[in-house]
């Protein structure tokens, strides 16, 4: 499942440019919460500011707290945490390519089916666990990356995962079903579900 990061960028020809083959392709999305506080400063360039600031106006305000009670317990089922970073939705549940009857961490996702484009394909993976996508926004139509998974013992058949981004949008919580279980996590936190495709997330998500 490791795939360097030229194979992120190559191009895929056949019908709709993703296969040329009856193969099965799984769309997942890679939906994630954009920092909502400025990343802390460094203490060289704060003090920089602070000093370069002082004159015959100044504003006296409080800042909100930077740690919420999510981070203090480490809730990952809290949006309100990791105010500075990225967070990641990770869903705990069946998987395309999982063996059968085993749950296991994994992305919104859905099957492809030739019917639909491949953006719509993602969308729908996606409104499927969240209900609707009024506080979605996909981020461009073209896949993000992609990953060929190869047969082995649990699973049978090789197939293709694309990756969408989507972002979240005006909100801090979502109704998320369809699943055993979710969290959402850093980029950091991400490659420890992910152990044996760290490197390639390492690559595809740019945080």
């Amino acid at each position: 499942m490791r795939r360097s990061l030229t194979s992120l960028l190559r191009p895929l020809a056949g019908a709709r440019g993703f296969s040329t083959s009856s193969e099965k392709i799984v769309a997942s999305v890679l939906f994630e919460r954009l920092p909502v506080v400025i990343p802390k400063m460094d203490p060289v360039v704060y003090a920089f500011q602070e000093f370069s600031g002082k004159g015959d106006y100044q504003i006296d305000y409080v800042p909100a707290p930077r740690i919420t009670e999510a981070d203090k317990t480490n809730d990952r089922k809290s949006l309100q945490r990791a105010l500075d970073r990225r967070l990641y939705l990770l869903l705990y549940g069946d998987s395309n390519g999982a063996p059968s009857g085993k749950p296991v961490w994994h992305f919104p996702e859905k099957v492809y089916d030739s019917k639909e484009t491949l953006r719509k394909c993602a969308e729908s993976g996606l409104e499927s666990v969240l209900g609707d996508l009024s506080n979605t926004y996909f981020v461009g139509n073209a896949p993000m990356g992609h990953m060929v998974i190869e047969p082995k013992e649990n699973v049978p058949e090789p197939y293709k995962r694309f990756f969408f981004k989507s972002q979240v949008i005006d909100t801090n919580k979502f109704n998320i079903r369809k699943c055993e279980d979710f969290v959402w996590v850093t980029k950091d936190e991400l490659l420890e579900y992910f152990p044996e495709e760290a490197e390639f997330f390492k690559k595809m998500i740019i945080s």
